[in-house]
């Protein structure tokens, strides 16, 4: 056969041979557009009350676009529901489990949308009916006179005249950070919790954050994410801070706690998977107990056992200026004051439901929480501004704690339990141990 031919007879085999079938894309996933949807109403409700968006970091064009023409609050709410239909009508069953925490995930986030339209709406809600609606849990509330055993055993530590919460104060004021060393005492304090983290959940490159001190705040401390792996960290100095306040503070609003709990979700979910649901934080959602839970449980896993006391009196202490004398008696003080911590949803409880007033409120405060009135009134402030919220801290923590430690005894195990917490679509029910 000479070339014309083979030419010939190849052409004739390509024509017969099956045409490929054509290329189409890949469905859109529904997800996708709910959690775009998700974003909008976020900062639409946002414009209704400052404070209800704690961080966004998505297109700013969305923001623009949301706070344009903001929807009135009836329209919101039916909004979320209707969201909330097209959500449950997506079948996810047949996807990977990330994907179906995911949706589970948006779910709750608009189940404490809607409870927040309804409080902003005005209609009262029971404390247990709003920390439920709004962050996915409440705590067992418990009669104050059940932590009197606490009180009496903190009264053998602090023996003396004068009340109970008198002696706690004056004993603590001890340790005040003077206010000329208090940003080298946070440095080092951060610059460790960092490290500690780091050793066990590697940094993405560029993470940074700006640490600020300010005044006329109803908390202590506060991580404002920026987005693009960076936080501004603000420390409130309205009241003298104490030397166990730097690498509590330094754990929470850093490292574990909000800012690398914030990059992890920027850079794991947002960006690695296109998730823009992350790119908005709602503060009245269960992301808060989330948040806040680990951040406080982070000291305890960043600082196990005695680390805490050691680092301090060996570091802290000098560049703070203080003496070490009675340092390990503070450090029990703090391990025993822990056992007051469910006093303060009881009080919160009894207040936000109306059973007493802000003097009342307080006093048991200075009781049950062992604060000077100063500080009382501070605790107090926070429960005004930010009602069941403060559940989000002491609840928050044990059910990290327990689901973390469920990994077993070993660091390495635990904080690879952390960091799937933290990084994860991760909800309260999501921490029940079984």
């Amino acid at each position: 056969m000479n070339r014309f031919g083979l030419l010939a007879l190849l052409l004739l085999v390509a024509a017969c041979a099956p045409k490929p079938a054509p290329q189409t894309a890949a469905p859109a996933d529904p997800l996708n557009a709910i959690a775009r949807q998700y974003v909008m109403l976020s900062l639409e409700i946002g414009t209704h009350e400052d404070g209800y968006i704690d961080a966004y970091y998505g297109p700013p064009e969305w923001k623009r676009a949301a706070e344009a023409a903001p929807r009135a609050l009836p329209a919101l709410a039916q909004a979320v529901d209707g969201l909330d239909q097209t959500l449950a009508a997506v079948d996810v069953s047949a996807r990977e489990p990330l994907v179906r925490r995911r949706a589970t995930f948006l779910r709750a986030q608009l189940n404490a949308a809607r409870t927040r339209l309804r409080m902003l709406r005005g209609e009262k809600l029971s404390f247990r009916e709003e920390s439920l609606g709004l962050f996915g849990a409440t705590p067992d509330i418990r009669p104050l006179e059940s932590y009197d055993p606490v009180l009496a055993e903190i009264e053998t530590l602090l023996p003396g005249p004068g009340t109970l919460a008198e002696r706690v104060d004056a004993f603590q004021e001890r340790f005040v950070i003077p206010a000329d060393r208090l940003k080298p005492v946070f440095d080092r304090a951060i610059a460790e919790c960092r490290a500690r983290t780091a050793a066990h959940i590697p940094l993405p490159k560029g993470e940074s954050f700006r640490m600020e001190f300010v005044t006329g705040k109803p908390w202590s401390g506060y991580n404002y994410y920026q987005g693009n792996l960076a936080s501004v960290i603000q420390i409130n100095t309205d009241l003298p801070i104490r030397i166990s306040r730097a690498v509590d503070l330094g754990c929470h609003e850093g490292y574990p706690g909000h800012h690398a709990l914030n990059y992890l979700l920027e850079q794991r979910l947002m960006r690695a998977r296109g998730w823009m649901e992350y790119s908005v934080y709602p503060l009245y959602s269960p992301q808060s107990l989330i948040a806040e839970g680990s951040a406080n449980y982070g000291i305890d896993l960043a600082f196990p056992g005695n680390e805490k006391l050691a680092f301090e009196m060996r570091e802290l202490y000098p560049l703070a200026g203080l003496a070490t004398t009675d340092a390990a008696r503070l450090a029990r003080l703090q391990t025993a004051l822990t056992g007051l911590r469910g006093a303060r949803f009881t009080i919160a409880q009894l207040y936000l439901d109306g059973q007493i007033d802000r003097a009342q409120a307080i006093a048991l405060t200075q009781k049950y929480q062992l604060m000077s009135e100063a500080r009382a009134k501070q605790s107090i402030g926070f429960t005004d501004a930010y009602r069941s919220y403060v559940i989000n801290y002491g609840l928050g923590q044990d059910m990290v704690q327990e689901f973390v430690e469920a990994a077993g005894s070993d660091a390495k195990a635990r904080w690879a339990a952390m960091e799937r917490v933290i990084s994860e679509p991760t909800l309260p029910a999501d921490l029940a141990v079984r």
